[in-house]
C-alpha cells in the first residue's frame, strides 16, 4: 500500500488560515521545540552539580543522560503516527504539558533514582512533542514558505544550543553548586505553561485527513524493540570497565528491525496502514536526506564533547568558560540557517554539500588549533574554528530539512519528521560512543605527559569525526548527482 500522493491544489493552500495566524502558530511551535533543545544541551553542564546535590554515582549520572535520549528515541515514531492519524494539535498539547510536569518532577526529586525516572518521562514527552513541531510546519506552510520556516527552525536550534550550556552555568552559579541544577528544570515550567496557553489559542484545529484508520500496535512494538536494542549499547558506555557483552544487544536490534520491515510489508499488503509507510524510502530526496542527517549528527555533536573535555580537563578551564567556547558555532549556525532557508530554493543540494565541506574544514581546524597552538591560547583558535563550522552547520541542517521533506505528502509530515529525528538520535548515540571511547582510551593510556595524552585523544576523536563528516559529504554528492540526472 503506497502512501497518499500529494494534491497540488492543497499544497498551494495548506490551511485556510491568514498568513499572520500561520506565523504566530509557527512561533509557538518554535518556542516549544526550543525548550527541549535548551534542556538537552544544558543538562550535560549540570551533571557535576547533580552529582554533588544527590550524591549520584557516575553510572547513575550516565542513566540520567541516557534515559532521556532512549525515551526520546522510543517515543518519536509512534507519536508522529498518532499526530498524523488523529491530531497534531492534540499530541502537541499533551507532549508539552507532560514535558512541563516531568520537568517539575525533575526539579523536586530527592534521589538520583527518581531523577532517572523523571528524566525518562521527560524524554518521552519531548519525543512526543518534536514530531508535531515538524509536522505542523509541514502542515502550515506550502512549498513557497517552507524553506523560510525551516530556516528559522534551524536558527532556533542554533540559538537554543548556544544558550543552553551558558544559561545552565549561570543558573548553577545563582542557585548554588548543590542545588543550582534544579533551576534548569524549574525554568521549563513557566515557559511551558506560557507556550501551552498560546498553543491552545493559535494552533490549527483542523488538518488534512490521513488515510490511516487504525494504529499498527505490532509494528510499534517491533520498532520500539529495535530502537531500544540499537541505542542501548551506545548509550551505556562509560569508558573504563565497560561490559563487552552489551554489544550483543545489537543482534537483537537487527533481528527486531528485520521483523519490523517484514511485518510492515505484510501489514500494508493486507490493505492496512502501517506505522511507517516504507514507500517513504522510495523517495530519493527523503532517503538521502535522512542518511545525510544521521551521518552528520554522528560526526558533529561529539566534537563539542571533545572540545569541552579538552578545555576543562586538559587545560583546566572553568565549565562556564568551556561552554562559552562552543557559543560561536551555535550563533554562526543560527545566522547561516536563516540565510540557508532563503537560498535553498535557488541552490538546492549544492548548498548542503558546500556546508558539509565547510564543516569538514572546521573539524580539521579544531584538531590543528588544539594540538599546534600554545595551550594557554588554544581556546581562541578553537572557538574561531567552531565559528567557521557553525556557518557550515547552518547550511546543512536547515536546507537539508527542507529538501528531505519536500516530496513527502503533508499527511505523512509528522511521522516522516520523526523518522528523520530518530536517525539523528541514533547517529548521535553512535558517534558519541565511538568518539568518546577513542578519546578516553588515548587520554588514559599513560605513556606520555598529560598534555601529550590529551593531544592524542583530541586527534583521535576529531579524526573519527572528520571521517564521518566526509562520509556525509559522499552521500550529499551522490544525492546531488541523482538530482542532476533527474
Amino acid at each position: 500500500m503506497a502512501f497518499p500522493k500529494k494534491n497540488p491544489a492543497t499544497e498551494a493552500d495548506p490551511d485556510e488560515l491568514p498568513d499572520s495566524l500561520r506565523w504566530r502558530a509557527f512561533w509557538v511551535c518554535i518556542a516549544a521545540g526550543a525548550l527541549t533543545i535548551l534542556d538537552l544541551s544544558g543538562v550535560n553542564v549540570a551533571l557535576p552539580s547533580i552529582q554533588k546535590g544527590l550524591s549520584a554515582s557516575s553510572a547513575q549520572l550516565q542513566l540520567v543522560v541516557a534515559g532521556y535520549a532512549l525515551a526520546f528515541g522510543l517515543a518519536l515514531v509512534p507519536a508522529g503516527r498518532l499526530g498524523d492519524m488523529l491530531s497534531r494539535r492534540t499530541m502537541f498539547l499533551i507532549g508539552l504539558s507532560a514535558f512541563a510536569l516531568a520537568s517539575a518532577a525533575c526539579a523536586l526529586v530527592q534521589s538520583d533514582v527518581w531523577l532517572t525516572v523523571a528524566r525518562l518521562l521527560q524524554g518521552a514527552a519531548a519525543g512526543m512533542l518534536m514530531p508535531q513541531v515538524l509536522g505542523l510546519i509541514q502542515q502550515l506552510f506550502g512549498p513557497e514558505d517552507r524553506p523560510k520556516a525551516f530556516g528559522l527552525f534551524g536558527a532556533m536550534v542554533g540559538v537554543a544550543t548556544a544558550i543552553g550550556p551558558t544559561l545552565c552555568g549561570l543558573l548553577i552559579a545563582a542557585g548554588g553548586e548543590a542545588d543550582g541544577w534544579r533551576l534548569l528544570f524549574w525554568l521549563n515550567v513557566p515557559c511551558g505553561a506560557a507556550a501551552l496557553l498560546f498553543a491552545l489559542r493559535l494552533l490549527p484545529r483542523k488538518q488534512h485527513p490521513s488515510s490511516d484508520t487504525q494504529l499498527d500496535f505490532v509494528g510499534i512494538g517491533l520498532l520500539g524493540a529495535a530502537v531500544f536494542c540499537l541505542m542501548l549499547p551506545f548509550l551505556l558506555t562509560s569508558g573504563e570497565g565497560d561490559d563487552p557483552l552489551r554489544w550483543l544487544w545489537l543482534i537483537g536490534g537487527v533481528a527486531f528491525g528485520a521483523a519490523f520491515v517484514f511485518w510492515e510489508r505484510a501489514y500494508a499488503a493486507r490493505g492496512k496502514s502501517p506505522v511507517v509507510h516504507l514507500d517513504l524510502f522510495r523517495l530519493v530526496s527523503y532517503r538521502n536526506g535522512t542518511a545525510i542527517a544521521a551521518l552528520y549528527f554522528a560526526g558533529m555533536p561529539a566534537t563539542f564533547l571533545v572540545t569541552t573535555l579538552y578545555l576543562q580537563e586538559g587545560l583546566g578551564a572553568a565549565p562556564l568558560l568551556a561552554a562559552l567556547a562552543t557559543v560561536p558555532f551555535a550563533l554562526s549556525s543560527a545566522v547561516a540557517a536563516w540565510y540557508g532557508g532563503k537560498l535553498v530554493e535557488r541552490f538546492g543540494r549544492s548548498l548542503v554539500v558546500v556546508g558539509i565541506g565547510i564543516v569538514a574544514l572546521a573539524v580539521a581546524g579544531l584538531a590543528a588549533a588544539a594540538t599546534l597552538t600554545p595551550p594557554q591560547l588554544s581556546e581562541w583558535p578553537m572557538a574561531a574554528a567552531l565559528l567557521v563550522g557553525g556557518v557550515g552547520g547552518g547550511l546543512v541542517i536547515s536546507p537539508n530539512q527542507t529538501l528531505t521533506l519536500a516530496d513527502v505528502p503533508r499527511e505523512e509530515g509528522s511521522v516522516a519528521g520523526s523518522i528523520q529525528q530518530l536517525g539523528q538520535r541514533l547517529g548521535t548515540a553512535v558517534g558519541l560512543a565511538a568518539i568518546s571511547a577513542v578519546f578516553f582510551h588515548d587520554v588514559h593510556s599513560g605513556q606520555h605527559a598529560p598534555i601529550t595524552q590529551y593531544h592524542k585523544g583530541v586527534l583521535a576523536g576529531f579524526a573519527i569525526s572528520f571521517g564521518l563528516v566526509m562520509l556525509t559529504l559522499v552521500v550529499g554528492l551522490i544525492d546531488l548527482r541523482q538530482r542532476v540526472k533527474r
